[in-house]
């Protein structure tokens, strides 16, 4: 990955639908360029996915996990990912060693998320943070 690269992964972080002309003519490239370079990013694993933000009003939160020692983290992240609320599942150093960023409809569909979380025998402990606000880095 060159400097070039990461002005195409800047843009794309806040608007990952802005055609290629544009991030052509920011980054002083042509389109093709951009497209090339996009593919490749994409076929490398280094763009994982193409998501949408939303605003819905509804309720966001990290939901921290704690869980036992012996368990394997990576397997445990694996299962919440599917939960329908979860938009990401990050495996963290730290107090917690898994956290959910989810994106519910209501305050109680956020504690039922840590409910169902309490109830898998790996998870020892759980911390919820209401997330107030979301600006794009």
């Amino acid at each position: 990955m060159d400097e070039l690269d990461r002005q195409i992964l800047s843009i794309l972080r806040r608007d990952a639908r802005k055609p290629y002309t544009e991030i052509a003519e920011s980054v002083g490239t042509s389109e093709g360029t951009v497209r090339n370079r996009v593919e490749r990013m994409t076929e490398d694993d280094i763009i994982e996915r193409f998501t949408v933000a939303t605003q819905t009003g509804n309720v966001k939160a990290m939901i921290e996990l704690d869980v036992a020692v012996d368990v394997n983290t990576s397997n445990l992240g694996g299962t919440v990912a599917e939960w329908d609320e979860v938009d990401f599942v990050w495996q963290v150093s730290g107090e917690e060693d898994i956290v959910l960023v989810v994106d519910a409809a209501d305050t109680q569909s956020v504690n039922q998320l840590i409910t169902r979380a309490r109830e898998l025998e790996e998870v020892v402990n759980t911390k919820t943070r209401l997330i107030l606000d979301e600006k794009l880095g």
